[in-house]
């Protein structure tokens, strides 16, 4: 234990001292829009001037590779081998972030500048993902120096440019590259926890498919005075087909688009996982949604399928007159289980067998769920050396009720993905007034030199792919 307190020890003074701070600063600082087509050369410079040097320091050689799509991001690979025997963790973060939205932000922050009022920490990136992959180099830097100079096990880093336009090419990517990024477990950094004031461990994410309904009945619109009766409206029919999808109280009625029953190892995790509360959180519809589950169940545990956008006439100049089409988008989120590869032609079965014949159905792109079994060696590490370290038992979410690229790690490269994330509900991602926490920061910090630390020191002990 001694160089674990060592370890602990080093990543608080690298906090405490402001170095880690002044790190996270020059990283916001880099605009690395991935939206924006002029910023091809930060999001290069991002991988080449900042995150390579920075993994080199750890003994990690780099690589920087363009991305297999042609136009897309770059992404980066970084392998330390100490010893083939050992086990290798693979850590994942991405340098891109959503555009900055200059002169949106509250008294006239600068959104390329780290800025402290209080204990909020505002830039864009910090949150989302700088400011969490920095804490994992960091974490490493500080186990490292209190295990001389080994981590005592493998690690492989992989870096991608492009998570905020959906990450293109990555599955590509990581297909063509598999041998590199060959390991024994993902163990990485993005997204909320499930509230600020609690450590949090997810194993997966929710599944998303978006999809277009679409009605068109006749050419143009026609007078509702003189043909009212005797047309078909698009917008009552296409709201009678959503109603078929969804009831009254949200729950999905198309058999096809609900998930298997959740698993016991699930049930027991989610069975201490409080939804909601916070100070800026919305108030819970209890009457909403499947019913006989928990609030937890329903958003990490089961399938909901939202209607986005619904489109009919001029809703802001309406007319005397029946339209002559209506659409809609709507959007499921779904767990492991769920048939969503052939989601549209359950769709369209279930909308003739109801003589909706006319409704058009779109492709859907999906990203399909993940989730990991809660009773795996590498959660149980993790579950024990986070409470470790900060003497809170963390929740534990099977999978997020959100959506991330982890199927690329999990399905395609076949690894358990444990999830720790440093950010909270509040943080204002992706809008202005982006922000990370300062303690959480600092508890994010120590929490990930303990993981480090630990999975260093049970190595023999953690199992192995095949």
């Amino acid at each position: 234990m001694a160089t674990r307190a060592t370890a602990l020890a080093a990543a608080a003074h690298e906090f405490d001292s402001g170095a880690f701070q002044r790190t996270l600063a020059r990283r916001v600082a880099h605009r690395t829009e991935s939206q924006n087509p002029e910023r091809a050369a930060a999001l290069r410079a991002y991988l080449s001037d900042e995150i390579a040097p920075s993994l080199a320091a750890l003994g990690v050689d780099t690589r920087i590779f363009d991305n297999p799509l042609p136009g897309r991001q770059p992404l980066l690979i970084g392998r330390c081998v100490e010893d083939p025997a050992l086990p290798t963790v693979l850590v994942y973060g991405h340098g891109d972030v959503v555009q900055g939205l200059e002169g949106r932000w509250r008294d006239g922050l600068d959104p390329w500048t780290l800025q402290a009022r209080g204990e909020r920490w505002y830039g864009r990136g910090s949150a989302d993902n700088k400011g969490q992959h920095s804490i994992n180099i960091a974490a490493l830097a500080a186990v490292r120096a209190a295990r001389g100079g080994r981590l005592g096990f493998n690690l492989t880093w992989l870096v991608e440019m492009g998570e905020e336009t959906g990450s293109p090419g990555l599955a590509e990517f990581c297909r063509a590259h598999a041998a590199e990024l060959a390991a024994d477990a993902l163990v990485a950094s993005d997204g909320p926890r499930l509230r600020a004031q609690r450590p949090t461990v997810y194993l997966g994410t929710r599944g998303v498919a978006n999809f277009e309904l679409t009605l068109r009945l006749r050419a143009g619109g026609h007078h509702s005075g003189n043909w009212g009766g005797l047309l078909r409206n698009p917008g009552s029919v296409l709201l009678h087909a959503i109603a078929s999808l969804i009831d009254a109280r949200g729950a999905i009625t198309i058999h096809a688009l609900r998930p298997p029953p959740i698993p016991p190892a699930v049930k027991r995790a989610l069975a201490d996982i409080e939804v909601g509360g916070g100070a800026d959180d919305p108030a819970i519809d209890s009457d909403w949604g499947e019913p006989g589950l928990t609030p937890a169940e329903r958003v990490f545990g089961w399938n909901t399928l939202e209607v986005l956008a619904i489109g009919v006439g001029n809703a802001a100049k309406p007319v005397n007159a029946i339209p002559h089409e209506a659409r809609a988008t709507l959007q499921l989120r779904f767990v492991v289980g769920t048939d969503a590869a052939h989601l549209r032609e359950h769709v369209c079965a279930h909308l003739r067998q109801r003589g909706f014949v006319d409704i058009e159905v779109s492709e859907p792109v999906v990203m399909a769920a993940t989730r990991l079994d809660p009773d795996n060696d590498w959660v149980r590490l993790a579950q024990r050396s986070i409470e470790l370290t900060t003497g809170h038992k963390p929740a534990l979410l099977p999978n997020l009720g959100g959506s991330l690229p982890n199927d690329v790690f999990a399905d395609i490269l076949g690894l358990p993905t444990v999830w720790v994330p440093h950010s909270y509900p509040a943080c204002s991602q992706h809008a202005p007034d982006e922000h990370v926490l300062a303690p959480l920061m600092r508890e994010g910090l120590l929490m990930m030199t303990g993981l480090f630390h630990d999975i260093g020191e049970q190595a023999a002990t953690l199992p192995r792919r095949g």
